[in-house]
């Protein structure tokens, strides 16, 4: 590694203690020889090239229907196994030639986005381009916008750059797509810049790139921050709209700048804008937060008319805010009011904060009473309802807890193995893994055994929750269980560990895991890449990932994209 390091002029001063463990990073990857075999990379390949290369012709090939993935029985395993299913005969189709109906697939695409099989849906749309179909523009901008909202933007970013090579151009909100992806991530200036870039191959900006901007801004460097943008944006001609006003409230609401908030607001109509609900909404939350519940009352009677009108989360707010100071009852005739109003619907959001108090003052009978309204009410529960009963675990009532949730599986369209996982996971991804852990004891009582996408949910929580030695005793519990762990486990401990800045820890695992003889796939490879990107050792990674490319363990697909999403220069493959 040292001669490695030494034959790049550009790397200045890598850490001593990064350079160290990219030694023996570098010795593990040395010691598997079968990677250039790995069947993914062939087909990678042959997709980045079919996206690259114009259209074909295919005036006389013969247009195919897909099976109808949409019908049938209508539990979630079954769904998924019939979508995949219609994914596998378009792949099998279109390589052999044939079109496919343009509709059908487009639904597909959008059937796998809400499923969150976005690297589905992202092939679908690569094999629509490759048999000389035309997506229409609004399915390739909903595409792009569920990558980004997962924080796939580098993925987004490369489908963008092909599809505008094979000559579909890219619109607006497209674009804003992809800034509020990298403005997920944060870094402001780097984001700047990218809108520089994005004008200059014509992103025309509008206010939505704006308030998108200033959003990032507030949240990085604070509210006084964003209206220095705003300023700035107005002073060069940008003509912002109520949202970025709207943007600017919620900052100053989250500074507890509540009277400048109040101020700014009562100014809307003389900048030329008339609050909408989503102003008042951000001010009623404040307000009835902090119980300033006269002039909460005030703002309220002011909302009257098509555009300030309640809204369902306008009485979530209410609800939430009244739970929040205990009153519980108070909270529970709102939810009555919104129901017989007949307008709007609660739904599980409205009742989730109701419960989650009711079980911090363990009333178990009321807490049973409020989820049979909600049953009867058809209001179905959601991930914040079993952690809104996972409260119970902080008081020392974990069986109970167990028994309450069990009683809402019959109720759920899902095995009872699917069922528990998605408790499981649905408590490890809010920061209760704990409860989760003491859940699990029960769950395991009535015979449920924990499967990888379980041990994964329980070690990504563990590192959220920056207990990493705990989730490396994970590894521990599964290999005294019986169970041994996959590539996904570890995948997940690599993430987790990357995400906490400990890139060192997330070596030491990766060497573990060729010691016991686990094979690292791309995705392992593509962690570790930008885990040291994220420890400002831009140029490092640089040569990490053009080694891991020359020993073909990490495709020509990743390369272009991790390049792309970090801004990496100087770096040809």
């Amino acid at each position: 590694m040292a001669v490695l390091l030494n034959s790049v002029p550009s790397i200045k001063s890598p850490s001593p203690e990064l350079s160290r463990n990219y030694g023996g990073f570098f010795t593990q990857v040395l010691k598997l020889h079968s990677f250039s075999l790995n069947k993914d990379f062939p087909r990678l390949a042959a997709s980045t090239t079919q996206m690259a290369s114009p259209p074909k012709d295919t005036s006389t090939t013969s247009v195919f229907t897909l099976p109808n993935w949409r019908s049938g029985r209508n539990d979630p395993r079954t769904k998924e196994l019939r979508m995949n299913e219609a994914f596998l005969y378009l792949e099998y189709m279109v390589g052999k030639g044939h079109k496919p109906d343009v509709v059908q697939a487009t639904q597909l695409l959008y059937d796998l986005c809400k499923s969150s099989k976005l690297r589905k849906a992202t092939r679908v749309m690569e094999m629509l381009v490759a048999s000389g179909s035309i997506p229409d523009a609004a399915s390739y901008t909903f595409l792009v916008n569920h990558l980004c909202k997962r924080g796939n933007v580098g993925h987004a970013m490369q489908l963008v750059e092909k599809m505008e090579e094979s000559g579909y151009p890219t619109n607006t909100v497209t674009y804003n797509s992809l800034v509020r992806g990298l403005c997920m991530r944060g870094n402001l200036d780097q984001n700047l810049q990218f809108v520089d870039r994005l004008m200059q191959k014509g992103l025309v900006p509008n206010a939505f790139t704006y308030s998108i901007l200033l959003e990032a801004a507030y949240k990085e460097r604070g509210v006084n921050e964003a209206m220095r943008l705003l300023n700035e944006i107005i002073a060069k001609g940008g003509k912002p709209n109520l949202v970025s006003f709207n943007v600017i409230l919620t900052g100053l609401c989250k500074e507890g700048r509540v009277d400048e908030a109040i101020q700014l607001f009562r100014d809307l109509p003389s900048k030329g804008f008339n609050p909408n609900v989503v102003s008042y909404n951000i001010l009623l939350r404040t307000l009835c937060y902090e119980g300033r519940w006269a002039e909460a009352n005030g703002l309220l009677a002011e909302m009257v008319g098509d555009d300030r009108s309640p809204t369902i989360v306008t009485y979530n707010i209410l609800i939430g805010s009244l739970t929040f100071h205990g009153q519980t009852d108070h909270a529970l005739k709102v939810v009555d009011e919104m129901y017989r109003g007949g307008q709007l619907k609660p739904t599980a959001a409205s009742y989730n904060p109701i419960i989650a108090c009711l079980c911090k003052e363990r009333k178990l009978n009321a807490v049973t009473k409020c989820l049979d309204e909600m049953m009867y009410r058809h209001c179905s529960p959601n991930e914040g309802t079993y952690n809104a009963i996972a409260v119970l675990c902080e008081e020392g009532m974990v069986q109970e807890a167990f028994s309450i949730i069990q009683s809402l599986r019959p109720k759920q369209n899902s095995s009872l193995h699917d069922f528990y996982r998605t408790v499981i996971s649905s408590l490890c991804k809010k920061g209760n893994t704990y409860p989760a852990f003491q859940l699990l004891y029960e769950m395991t009582t009535c015979g449920f055994i924990p499967d990888s996408y379980t041990y994964s949910s329980l070690i990504r929580g563990l590192c959220m929750e920056r207990m990493l030695g705990a989730a490396r005793d994970v590894f521990t519990i599964m290999e005294k269980n019986g169970y041994r762990p996959d590539t996904d486990n570890f995948n997940a401990l690599v993430l987790g560990l990357c995400k906490s800045q400990r890139t060192d820890l997330s070596l030491e695992v990766f060497e573990m895991m060729i010691e016991k003889g686990y094979i690292p796939n791309e995705t392992t490879y593509t962690i570790l890449i930008e885990g040291i990107i994220h420890e400002e050792e831009k140029e490092l990674a640089a040569v990490v990932m053009k080694e891991l490319y020359q020993r073909q363990v990490v495709s020509r697909n990743t390369v272009e994209r991790i390049v792309m999403q970090y801004d990496i220069e100087d770096l040809s493959v």
